[in-house]
């Protein structure tokens, strides 16, 4: 694998569904790399984490460029009508 671009951010206060239920989140990784499963050659790849609760604490997220974008932007006005409130 080649990943062109790696953020990773501390999370606070976030939780994720994972086969076994509920689990506090931690850490969150976006890059841009090959997909596992995405039919894309390239895909937007978000990992959320809590690494100490083993590889089963992990939520995996891989979106076409056009799907990341069009959630970037609905993050933005949620966020924003968030603070709002």
């Amino acid at each position: 694998m080649c990943t062109y671009s790696t953020e990773k951010l501390a999370l606070a206060k976030s939780s994720g569904k994972g086969p076994d239920g509920w689990f506090p989140l931690e850490t969150a990784t976006v890059y841009y790399d090959h997909p596992v499963h995405a039919p894309d050659e390239h895909t937007v790849n978000i990992d959320f984490l809590n690494p100490g609760r083993g590889p089963g604490a992990r939520v995996a997220v891989e979106l076409s460029l056009d799907s990341a974008k069009e959630l970037l932007a609905a993050l933005a006005v949620t966020v924003e009508r968030a603070a709002e409130h």
